[in-house]
């Protein structure tokens, strides 16, 4: 992901070779900074891999989760759809009867 935006590597930052000039920094002191560049680079390289494992585990459940909430409105639309057919049969029923009443007469 970052790969392509990071220019050094911590191994080529520490084989990194720098020609000496007469009026040049100290070759301690360059040593010094860039071992704690190096370490840097490191454990940044560290976090950003984490952070990716962890950006995939959280994808692939977001994804399950949306499959899941999917699942349980297509359940509750069913639901509702049952109990709505129920009530309009149980309407149906009782509309049925009134015409046999009427139609057959009143049986008691």
């Amino acid at each position: 992901m970052y790969n392509d935006k990071i220019y050094l590597t911590p191994q080529e930052i520490l084989d990194k070779e720098f020609k000496i000039d007469a009026r040049g920094y100290r070759p301690q002191e360059v040593d010094k900074y860039l071992d704690m560049v190096i370490r840097d680079y490191t454990e940044f390289a560290s976090i950003i891999k984490r952070n990716e494992t962890v950006i995939k585990d959280l994808t692939e459940d977001n994804a399950k989760l949306k499959a899941e909430i999917r699942n349980l409105r297509e359940k509750l639309v069913a639901s509702e759809n049952s109990q709505n057919s129920g009530a309009s049969n149980v309407d149906l029923l009782q509309r049925i009867s009134k015409l046999e009443k009427v139609v057959f007469g009143k049986y008691e």
